[in-house]
């Protein structure tokens, strides 16, 4: 048997061997953690279209977002800043994520990209995010987020 056979066997032995136990430490997410999941992107797609109606639903009542520059923003302010239409954005959207359900509680973190324009300024960012949500009637909402910001 030739040397170049006997390293293909050994790296499938190897593949067949060790895959089932790497696949076993990457779980799946359950369906509640893909409904939260799905709740941080929805309000990504609410920011991105501009769609005040949509973040207002999925923004809770007493909704916090502390930003990358360390700044509280109220929910009030967060839809009055989506009715101004700025920032402008032409990508905001959520990756690498992660999520925990505790009950009636829920924390996803992943990273946000987003690109767009304040003012004259454009921006192309990508940042850390940690949101808190909670299950009222049945629905998940946002009450609180916060980002920093990944350095380039």
């Amino acid at each position: 048997m030739s040397t170049r056979v006997i390293g293909r066997s050994l790296s499938l032995l190897f593949v067949l061997t060790f895959a089932p136990a790497f696949a076993a430490d990457v779980a799946l997410p359950s369906a509640e953690e893909s409904r939260v999941m799905q709740v941080t992107q929805d309000a990504c797609d609410a920011f991105l279209r501009g769609d005040v109606a949509a973040a207002a639903a999925l923004l809770a009542p007493g909704f916090t977002l502390v930003d990358s520059r360390a700044k509280v923003q109220t929910r009030d302010e967060v839809l009055a800043e989506i009715r101004s239409g700025d920032p402008r954005y032409d990508v905001f959207r959520n990756h690498s994520m992660t999520a925990r359900v505790f009950g009636n509680a829920a924390i996803v973190q992943g990273i946000t990209s987003v690109k767009g324009r304040s003012g004259e300024q454009s921006f192309d960012v990508n940042v850390r995010f940690t949101d808190t949500l909670i299950r009222e009637k049945g629905k998940w909402r946002l009450i609180v987020s916060h980002v920093t910001a990944i350095p380039d």
